[in-house]
């Protein structure tokens, strides 16, 4: 009782002195200067649990059973907005319950708690809530500990000589075994010290009237030349610019080749040097063509074949079959086999029946194969007028185009060319020779 009836006695007498003082006023902007305070604090070691289970009736201690305690603090401003503060506080408990379990004589609890404290207005307001961040550390009867305290307060601010400050931290500590998780109410007064030193303003200097000068010759005075020892343009404010590009030399990385002030007087880069600049090539690290935009011929199907030369475009194959499947040797065999059983009438372009069983393997390989062509060449021996020949070697080509075209094979996948007499296999001196230039040929291509 006798503590408590000390501290209500020292805090009156602090608070008469600060408001007697004759009030200054300080303006927007203006620090905190040094300041000392005097503060009684409360603490309660059970609020942790409080916080944890808030249903709990028992989470919190009353008034009476929480921890007393003084600081004394020292407080200095950073910015208009942001203090710095010390705090030595001293504080009654029986420290070492906590590690033994059991109660003994009242203890001291003695710390050191350097702060941050940070307002959302200027240190000359009135009111002015605070957050506050910390270390804190202490020697708590015969163990050193150590805490961090975080928390929100309010400032008072008498004519920024006199403060009363309210403080409610959450301190967490960092030695469980020696100091648990506490919270810490606050409150006090805070009186600055010394007086505060006005900035001394010197008049102005007497103007000194001096004769314009201009010492690099280039017609902009001095006082107007941002580069007063080169030669340069009134227009670029006396400075020189080799390259005519608007850009001053100084500020120029291509002094001798125009460019743009967002290339810092550089030209638009190619990144590539695939000649198109990088502001129109939408692909500007890897080299391209014009008319895709900067970018490599595409390659659809990823078969090293770019589409420009690929006949497939969506299927992948060797850059040697234009980038096409290749075609199976036995289809190729079976395709071969069916052209040497083609057989016509004597003289004529009208097929004979038998070779209908053959055709229709290519009819199947055709209607299996979406992708594939077939090209029909007809060939004669020179018996015969040539001309004859010709005709003939047409017209039977024709014939197995007109036979597979009906068996559902679209035309646009089938071409003919008749090539007479002018390309024989055998001499056509021999009947063995001029059996085997009588014939039709028909290749598979798939582009």
């Amino acid at each position: 009782m006798k503590q408590k009836l000390t501290l209500i006695l020292a805090l009156s007498i602090l608070a008469t002195s600060a408001f007697s003082q004759k009030s200054k006023k300080m303006g927007d902007g203006a620090k905190k200067g040094q300041v000392i305070g005097l503060h009684y604090n409360m603490t309660d070691f059970d609020a942790p649990q409080g916080v944890k289970y808030p249903l709990r009736s028992d989470g919190y201690n009353r008034l009476k059973n929480m921890t007393k305690g003084f600081s004394l603090s020292y407080w200095k401003g950073i910015t208009s907005k942001i203090d710095y503060s010390v705090k030595l506080n001293a504080s009654f408990r029986d420290y070492r319950a906590i590690r033994t379990g059991l109660t003994q004589k009242t203890e001291i609890g003695a710390e050191l708690e350097p702060s941050i404290n940070i307002r959302p207005f200027d240190n000359a307001a009135m009111l002015s809530p605070v957050a506050t961040v910390g270390v804190g550390g202490g020697f708590y009867t015969d163990k050193l500990g150590a805490y961090v305290p975080a928390g929100l307060g309010l400032q008072v601010n008498f004519n920024s000589i006199t403060y009363l400050l309210f403080q409610f931290q959450y301190r967490w500590s960092l030695t469980k075994d020696v100091l648990g998780d506490n919270l810490f109410y606050s409150v006090g007064f805070a009186q600055s010290i010394g007086k505060e030193k006005k900035k001394v303003v010197p008049p102005p200097p007497p103007p000194v009237i001096e004769v314009p000068k201009d010492r690099d010759g280039d017609g902009v005075l001095d006082v107007d030349d941002k580069c007063p020892d080169v030669p340069g343009l009134a227009s670029l404010q006396g400075c020189p610019d080799k390259d005519g590009d608007g850009i001053t030399d100084d500020s120029d990385k291509c002094p001798t080749i125009a460019g743009l002030a967002r290339y810092q007087g550089c030209p638009i880069p190619d990144t590539d040097g695939d000649g198109l600049n990088d502001e129109v090539d939408v692909c500007p690290t890897v080299a391209g063509v014009a008319r895709y935009k900067g970018c490599p011929i595409p390659d659809t199907d990823g078969d090293g074949v770019n589409d420009e030369e690929d006949k497939c475009i969506t299927e992948k194959g060797p850059a040697s079959n234009f980038g096409c499947p290749v075609i199976s040797e036995e289809i190729i065999k079976k395709v071969n086999t069916a052209a040497k059983n083609i057989f016509f009438v004597t003289g004529s372009a009208k097929l004979l029946a038998k070779s209908n069983a053959k055709l229709n393997e290519v009819v199947a390989i055709l209607n299996a194969n979406a992708s594939y062509n077939v090209a029909v060449s007809g060939h004669t021996d020179n018996t015969g007028k040539a001309d004859k020949n010709q005709t003939l070697s047409e017209n039977r080509a024709a014939s197995v185009k007109s036979y597979l075209v009906s068996k559902g094979v679209s035309d646009t996948r089938i071409t003919v060319t008749g090539y007479g007499q002018g390309v024989p296999l055998e001499d056509n001196k021999t009947a063995a020779g001029r059996a085997k230039n009588r014939r039709v040929e028909m290749s598979l291509k798939n582009y």
